[in-house]
């Protein structure tokens, strides 16, 4: 045991001072089954060592969050997986969002199709317009610049290109999940942020998590924001960081994470039957599939051995939210420089190898 945790710790070490643009990172490692619980922090923040305990921008692990909260409302009845988008959304918003080869096809846009990213939408996140700046340089141009999701969807209506009819392919796209937003703003009829505190953060004592440039946590954490970086500034303190909102604006601990992926896999969120229908997998790359907020990495013959199949979701400054059912694992993290999804990844990769050497005795 001391042996398998001595390897861990020293692995994700070794990883973050390989790479000199990270300046901070976390790492959680969970296994009740392998009796390990490990939270760890490298770096420095805010002029201060980093600690497990700190608050950090999940970006897109956030997805899983709203994902699940239109399953409990499907659960409820207040939503449907086939309701098209036109049922819950103003008109306005919605006039000429996604036309494609010279037709509209916004009216057969589906809940479903937001969800796992096959509606065809423009992403405002990373796509780039043919003219002009595109999202990221508007965050770092205009840090106090304050986002609705509603202009988000606006500026992207106008500077982006639709990709292909609804159901006909796979485009990730963040503007899928403002939209999600905005539906379950509607049919509960209160904002995202309180939302995610009515059935998340209150329920599973997640006191540290928070809408970030929307709302406080239950309770201040003792410790500062972890710094995120974007090409090399910090912005952890930009307004335009707004632009997240329900695809990913939420700040939360490893801790706070750990209690909201065990009441997922536990089933105490929702059903498992909402469980089953949220794997409605689309495919985002070779070996992983892409569901309902969820990322589902597959067995690829020499290329993603069985040992890594893993489910949950990944973030684009390298945070990472998975449950390993093979070994009854939690691998929770983050790097907190942005374009990291990748090596989010290996880290957890890393971690996988190591436990699964010991889980194998």
């Amino acid at each position: 045991m001391n042996g398998i945790q001595a390897a861990l710790k020293d692995n994700f070490k070794k990883f973050v001072l390989k790479d000199k643009n990270i300046h901070n990172a976390y790492l959680m490692v969970h296994s009740e089954r392998s009796g390990i619980h490990l939270n760890m922090a490298e770096g420095a923040t805010d002029n201060m060592p980093a600690h497990p305990e700190q608050p950090y921008f999940i970006a897109s692990v956030g997805k899983l969050f709203t994902s699940v909260l239109v399953g409990i409302l499907t659960e409820r009845g207040m939503l449907s997986y086939g309701d098209s988008i036109i049922d819950h959304l103003e008109p306005g918003l919605l006039k000429g969002l996604h036309v494609y080869k010279g037709k509209d096809y916004t009216a057969e846009i589906k809940v479903k199709h937001l969800l796992n990213h096959t509606s065809g939408l423009q992403d405002y996140f990373e796509d780039k317009p043919e003219f002009g700046k595109t999202m990221i340089d508007h965050l770092l141009d205009e840090p106090s610049r304050f986002w609705t999701p509603q202009e988000t969807i606006l500026w992207s209506k106008r500077h982006l290109k639709s990709h292909f009819p609804p159901g006909e392919g796979f485009h990730y796209s963040d503007t899928n999940y403002h939209l999600l937003g905005l539906i379950i703003e509607k049919v509960t009829s209160k904002p995202y942020k309180d939302v995610l505190k009515h059935y998340f953060f209150e329920p599973l004592g997640m006191k540290h998590s928070y809408l970030l440039q929307y709302s406080q946590p239950i309770e201040k954490s003792p410790y500062p924001i972890a710094d995120f970086y974007i090409r090399k500034i910090p912005a952890t303190h930009y307004r335009s960081l707004s632009i997240d909102y329900a695809g990913g604006g939420i700040v939360s601990t490893s801790n706070d994470l750990l209690k909201f992926m065990k009441a997922l896999v536990r089933n105490e969120l929702i059903h498992q039957d909402t469980m089953k229908k949220m794997k409605d997998w689309a495919k985002y790359s070779i070996g992983i599939d892409y569901g309902y907020g969820l990322m589902n990495f597959k067995t690829i013959p020499l290329l993603m051995p069985r040992k890594y199949n893993v489910w949950g979701n990944a973030g684009i400054t390298g945070s990472f939210m998975f449950y390993h059912p093979e070994m009854d694992a939690y691998f929770i993290g983050c790097l907190n420089q942005f374009e990291y999804h990748r090596k989010g990844v290996m880290l957890m990769f890393k971690m996988i190898n190591i436990l699964s050497k010991y889980d194998a005795k």
